[in-house]
């Protein structure tokens, strides 16, 4: 006859012994005093703590009411810590001249402490974009390194791409379709992300900067580091970036044959789309010339018709004008 276990919700024998108030608090996240000299920040860790007016504010929120919320720590072999969440409010603590920070110490082994890490710091509002790859990189490998199968449910649209189902009937989720949903991105723009981790630190920096696009700097990681290198230089000589076909030439020049500092000056010596001379006109300010049923086709072939009629006729004048100044 087997016997069936009754969980009685306890964790240990000693809760045996409390009262049901007592087994609640001792379940309570335990808050203490950690030295800040003693904790360390996470290896890797790829959030950056700037020291601009925000951390001004928290400097100042932390010497008027002090640490709000704990930071979260795991402690290491040696004994001393790591974070694994709060590296600004650790920073804002150490600025603020306090020699201990409130934190809770979490038992976690390292792909926890990664996963923990990457979730907790992707809250914040501004987020860069090395901040991005690094980060879905580290979570999407420690969840590959857990060896475990997540079950969760599919959403009504979009393409199913498992076709595993577990054992409660829910669909088994790989390891990137689980990070795409918690972050709310597709899994092609997460991996185009994790393809920025191939970049120089130089260039991922111009991407930080706003100097290159997004989609620009995924065509540039396909580049080889040398390559990535001789690129940095060009562009800091010619004072420029490539557009999106230009990059997309580099990186097929790469894949093939290679591409050497010459080819980039040549690449990037022609004229791009943007740079070309236009001008705007206000198509209300001449919609009154036109017939009503005339396409912004038909208005622009009209425009260029007209424009071309006035050059040849100016051209007429002056050619006048010239044999006329030859007679005389």
């Amino acid at each position: 006859m087997s016997v069936r276990s009754v969980d009685l919700g306890l964790t240990g024998y000693d809760e045996l012994f409390m009262t049901s108030q007592e087994r609640a608090e001792n379940r309570l996240p335990k808050i203490r005093d950690i030295p800040i000299s003693e904790i360390d920040d996470f290896p890797d860790h790829p959030f950056q703590v700037r020291l601009d007016a925000d951390m001004d504010e928290l400097v100042q929120s932390v010497k008027e009411r002090g640490i709000i919320t704990p930071i979260t720590l795991r402690q290491k072999e040696d004994g001393r810590y790591e974070i694994v969440s709060g590296h600004r409010r650790r920073k804002a603590c150490e600025l603020a001249g306090l020699d201990t920070v409130k934190a809770e110490v979490k038992e976690l082994n390292r792909d926890e402490a990664i996963i923990l890490m990457v979730e907790s710091n992707l809250q914040r509002t501004t987020i860069l974009p090395s901040e991005k790859a690094f980060a879905y990189k580290m979570k999407l490998e420690a969840t590959k390194q857990q060896g475990k199968k997540f079950t969760d449910t599919l959403s009504q649209v979009g393409t199913k791409l498992s076709k595993d189902v577990g054992e409660n009937g829910k669909p088994i989720l790989r390891s990137d379709e689980l990070l795409a949903k918690q972050v709310g991105e597709s899994r092609n723009q997460i991996a185009r992300y994790i393809r920025l981790t191939n970049l120089i630190p130089k260039i991922l920096d111009m991407v930080d900067e706003g100097k290159i696009a997004f989609t620009i700097a995924v065509e540039l990681s396909y580049l080889k580091e040398e390559e990535q290198y001789e690129l940095h230089a060009v562009m800091d000589l010619e004072q420029c970036t490539p557009s999106l076909s230009q990059a997309n030439r580099m990186k097929r020049l790469s894949q093939s044959e290679g591409i050497d500092m010459d080819k980039m000056y040549d690449i990037l010596g022609e004229e791009k789309a943007n740079q070309r001379e236009q001008i705007k006109i206000r198509a209300d300010s001449l919609s009154q010339y036109f017939p009503a049923d005339f396409t912004p086709k038909q208005k622009v072939e009209l425009i260029e018709k007209l424009v071309r009629d006035w050059h040849e006729k100016q051209t007429g004048i002056h050619n006048c004008s010239a044999k006329r100044a030859e007679k005389s």
